[in-house]
């Protein structure tokens, strides 16, 4: 067993980041993306439709949106006003719709109607910033990835592991402490756990998985 008082404190986060791992994957064993699509332009979608919105919501709205428009370049040649009718429930629809119409066509004339497969590159298309960008890089193109969205930015606070509320801050903060392999799916636990138990308020400390390494759990 690890001698707590030999380590840093860096060692001691990195240590407390893989038992928060380990622990969650016996919890959560299958760590599935709660947005629903079929293929990869979907999911970037769902994801830009997804800001200051459940995934709940999205998944409904995105139902008749993908059987409208089934391809990327389909959603380029968008009508803005029908597309708009259509996410009106997500909110922030104007916008929204425009950044999605607008995220393809840049798609289709830039990367010869491929996704880009690089967080510089995804980050370029209008509307999507890294949390949608990692989305893709981790469900899509399987690489290393952070979504650092509410529930992670929340839970890795309260487990001591970042020190942040800013998104871009915290992804820096845990890319150092969890294993290139297992982050994506640990995001994607992240969200189960936050939604479940350890949630913004209401929090289920006296059921939850990881009280005994949360230095958060007598705080609460």
């Amino acid at each position: 067993m690890t001698d707590m008082s030999e380590m840093t404190e860096f060692e001691i986060k990195k240590e407390r980041a893989a038992q928060a791992v380990a622990l969650l994957e016996d919890k959560y064993p299958d760590a599935l993306c709660s947005l629903t699509y079929q293929n990869p332009h979907e999911l970037m979608i769902a994801g830009r439709l997804s800001a200051q919105c459940t995934d709940a919501r999205v998944n409904i709205v995105t139902k008749e949106l993908f059987a409208k428009y089934r391809t990327i370049a389909e959603f380029a040649a968008a009508d803005l006003g029908e597309v708009e009718e259509i996410i009106k429930p997500c909110g922030l629809y104007k916008t929204k719709a425009k950044s999605v119409i607008g995220m393809c066509k840049k798609i289709m004339e830039d990367f010869g109607g491929e996704i880009p497969q690089t967080i510089e590159e995804l980050t370029t298309l209008p509307g999507i910033g890294r949390k949608t960008a990692n989305l893709i890089m981790g469900d899509i193109y399987g690489k290393p990835a952070i979504v650092a969205d509410t529930h992670c930015i929340r839970i890795s606070r309260r487990l001591g592991l970042t020190t942040s509320d800013d998104p871009a801050k915290t992804e820096r903060e845990l890319k150092e402490l969890i294993a290139p392999e297992k982050s994506s799916d640990f995001c994607h636990r992240l969200v189960l756990f936050g939604r479940e138990v350890c949630k913004a308020r209401g929090q289920r400390c006296g059921e939850c998985t990881l009280r005994e390494i949360c230095p958060s759990a007598e705080q609460i």
